[in-house]
């Protein structure tokens, strides 16, 4: 993509012989924490309102779990869209957009009267925005880096935890002191600074790639021959057959006298070569659905599927169940504290573990999947203080390794790669929606048929086996279909190598070489 020089100094593109590991990538770095700190760190914190807003407009939990599920599916389902926008007006332009309309959906929401007024404020004001403002930073972040992109998108991606750990303790006491709107107010305002984060995405453009499409195309060997034999006027004699074979046409058969050299052939043959070295370069495609080819992509799309009813229920449910197990309002926010912390060294740990070289990272992933399904069933089992805080930071560790790994490992080979990684993106986001439209409701509904808070946890297990089982398919498509398409290949290779070895014969080489042999007989019979 080529982005046109501006007048700020970080509005033009940042040009490197190859992918730098560090360079400007340290400051889209920067900007990806604080990103991430003011999307998913509040969505996770969302949490801390819930017995509020119940209290308020006298709902049921279902129905106030609406608020998040509307927004995390607005957020993912309109990936596509993101990912279009992103290709044709650069990622900053779309981030900083996303960072006003989430500000605009959290201001707006503090002076809702009723939770149709958040379905829409949150729900889908807020909820396209956090999709413009989260896919393109992270998907930038994976250009600038390469030997490093595990560890640095999960080093960067720790700035939801900070933010849970910081803003769960602080929006309880702001709340006590000036109450849940004028909280909510302050968090939209907050939420205001995405846009300054998304001035500091610069696109990066490769120098090495843009020469490599440039380079003219070989020239046909049909055509070199044509152009050299029209320019000498030589001919090639076949021994075995004794037929003369030219393209001169004063060798022609049935032309006595050699014709005058006309320019014409030439000039003709000269414009044929200037057109092939040059051919129209293939237009960009603003999102490329040609990843739903992949058997392997499929499969990591239906385990991202599956895996997202795990992400956002719990950290929604653990202040309400330690409620409901006696533990006061301070406890329970230490509670989701601790299990942010533990995020952070989860996302540091996977990413320094991935960054290893060489190592399978698509089975690592799958380990801290099934772990995290350990986590889930063992919530339940917790009944006081200390055992539901031993839950949540095995959970939240194990939370950490897959949620900063999921999305960046889509640039690995085993998946799509880093060249289908913008689209990918998009659309394995997009996959996603139902489930972040369907996991908090359902546990919500669960938790009022059954009066038990457990019931969330374990269809959020339920759901991370699932996608555990998706995961561990992965692998085997990517080796059946390379090994399938190496088989074409191979193929295709045998075809062609068996065409070339039989070449196309003129028409009349035959009637030539009959027509000669004639004569030859011709003039023995006449010779005394």
């Amino acid at each position: 993509m080529t982005v046109k020089a501006g007048k700020m100094p970080c509005s033009t593109p940042n040009v490197y012989t190859k992918v730098p590991d560090g360079g400007w990538g340290w400051t889209v770095a920067f900007a990806f924490f604080f990103v991430e700190a003011l999307t998913y760190g509040i969505l996770k914190s969302f949490g801390v309102f819930f017995k509020d807003l119940m209290e308020s407009f006298d709902e049921t939990n279902s129905r106030i779990s609406w608020i998040i599920s509307i927004c995390v599916f607005v957020q993912t389902f309109t990936a596509p869209l993101s990912t279009v926008l992103s290709n044709r007006f650069g990622h900053r332009l779309v981030v900083m957009a996303g960072g006003v309309l989430i500000s605009t959906g959290m201001v707006i929401a503090s002076f809702a009267r009723s939770v149709v007024d958040m379905y829409v404020t949150i729900g889908l004001i807020s909820g396209l925005g956090y999709c413009l403002s989260f896919l393109p930073t992270v998907t930038i972040l994976s250009q600038y880096f390469d030997k490093r992109r595990s560890l640095v998108t999960a080093v960067a991606s720790t700035g939801e935890c900070f933010a849970v750990f910081s803003f769960a303790p602080a929006i309880t006491a702001l709340k006590e002191q000036i109450g849940w709107r004028y909280s909510l107010l302050a968090v939209g305002v907050l939420q205001l600074s995405i846009v300054v984060c998304g001035s500091l995405l610069r696109p990066i453009v490769i120098k090495e790639e843009e020469a490599a499409k440039a380079q003219p195309r070989e020239e046909p060997t049909e055509t070199k021959y044509m152009l050299e034999n029209e320019q000498t006027r030589t001919s090639i004699e076949s021994i075995d057959s004794g037929v003369e074979i030219t393209t001169s046409p004063s060798n022609v058969p049935g032309k006595t006298k050699a014709e005058p050299k006309s320019e014409e052939p030439k000039e003709h043959v000269q414009m044929l070569v200037e057109t092939d070295s040059s051919p129209a370069e293939p237009k960009t495609k603003l999102l490329d659905f040609s990843v739903m080819k992949d058997c392997s992509f499929i499969c990591y799309a239906f385990f991202g599927l599956f895996a997202t009813l795990g992400f956002f229920a719990p950290s929604l449910y653990i202040i309400p169940l330690s409620l409901s197990l006696g533990i006061s309002k301070d406890h329970s926010a230490y509670i989701l504290s601790a299990m942010a912390i533990a995020e952070v060294f989860g996302r540091v740990s996977a990413g320094w573990v991935l960054n290893k070289q060489p190592i399978r990272k698509i089975y690592i992933e799958l380990i801290c999947v099934i772990l995290l399904s350990v986590a889930l069933v063992a919530f339940p089992f917790a009944s006081e203080f200390w055992g539901l805080m031993t839950c949540s930071i095995f959970f939240g560790f194990m939370l950490g390794t897959v949620a900063g790994t999921h999305i960046p490992l889509l640039a690995e080979d085993d998946v799509v790669g880093i060249e289908k990684m913008s689209s990918a993106a998009g659309v394995y986001v997009f996959i996603q929606s139902l489930a972040g439209l369907a996991g908090p409701p359902l546990a919500g509904v669960l938790v009022d048929t059954t009066q038990k808070y457990s019931s969330a946890f374990y269809s959020c297990a339920a759901g991370m086996v699932l996608g555990a089982v998706f995961l561990s398919l992965v692998r085997p498509c990517k080796v059946g279909l390379c090994q399938w398409r190496q088989q074409q290949s191979t193929e295709e290779s045998a075809a062609a190598a068996a065409a070339v070895a039989v070449p196309d014969l003129p028409d009349d080489f035959i009637d030539m070489d009959i027509g000669k042999g004639e004569n030859s007989g011709k003039a023995s019979d006449s010779a005394p």
